[in-house]
């Protein structure tokens, strides 16, 4: 037997299949430079990156199934990226912006938060790996890991939404912090889109807002964003109010 032999065939791809990692790599470079905005006072900036990254991080995965080019390495740059931009930059973002007069507890909240999104990022990817013919669950437990760092900005929204008289003290930013990390790590069954299914022909009225949206956080972005956090939370207490009745249902 020859080294020829023992080689291991080559596999052709199509460019285009790097799209999903190259849209991975991106989103990461925009959680960094949310970084670098941040340090430099830009937080508006910062915030628009962070929402870059969520945007792209949600393009990523549905274009690699599209693609046929879902892989291990292509999973596990996602999540390493994953924690980065919502672990890692929204945590650094709001010490820089408004902890840094209490730099212990501001710190101690630092952490806490990118220690929860990185174990509800393993909880998830471990969750990913279920048996085949195990059905996988139809919504999220936990706050995913975008939604967490879309919420746990929500200090800066309602800063820049109503002026300087409503920017929370420091304790305030630092406790909402690890409440929204608790968020993450919870068993709490929050909302999900992924299984959502519409008749066709309600299909424009979604187009239609889905524009409005986007004319709203173009034209008023801190008040769109402040609104869809509360509304996201009521969604999260409606999904878990329907769940706690069917479980007494069941009993």
């Amino acid at each position: 037997m020859t080294d020829d032999d023992l080689e291991v065939p080559r596999r052709r791809m199509h460019i285009v299949q790097l799209l999903p990692n190259l849209i991975s790599i991106l989103a990461l470079c925009a959680g960094l430079t949310a970084i670098r905005m941040a340090v430099e006072g830009r937080f508006g900036f910062a915030v628009g990156l962070i929402g870059l990254a969520a945007a792209l991080d949600g393009i990523d995965g549905r274009l690699a199934r599209m693609l046929k080019s879902e892989s291990a390495i292509g999973a596990e740059l996602d999540s390493l990226c994953d924690l980065v931009n919502f672990g890692v930059t929204p945590a650094l973002v709001l010490y820089y912006w408004g902890l840094r007069a209490d730099t212990s507890l501001g710190w101690i909240a630092v952490l806490i938060f990118a220690v929860c999104c990185m174990l509800r990022l393993a909880r998830f990817n471990v969750g990913n790996r279920v048996a085949e013919g195990v059905e996988k669950p139809k919504g999220f437990v936990g706050v995913p890991s975008p939604a967490g760092a879309m919420l746990a900005l929500a200090p800066i929204y309602l800063a820049n939404a109503f002026g300087p008289a409503l920017n929370p003290p420091a304790w305030v930013v630092a406790l909402w912090m690890v409440f929204v990390g608790a968020l993450m790590i919870s068993r709490m069954p929050t909302p999900s889109f992924k299984g959502v299914r519409i008749y066709a022909e309600n299909a424009r009225f979604i187009l239609v807002g889905s524009v409005a949206l986007i004319a709203a956080l173009l034209t008023y972005p801190w008040v769109t964003l402040l609104l869809l956090d509360l509304v996201y939370l009521v969604g999260i207490l409606v999904v878990w109010r329907k769940s706690a009745r069917s479980l007494r249902s069941v009993v």
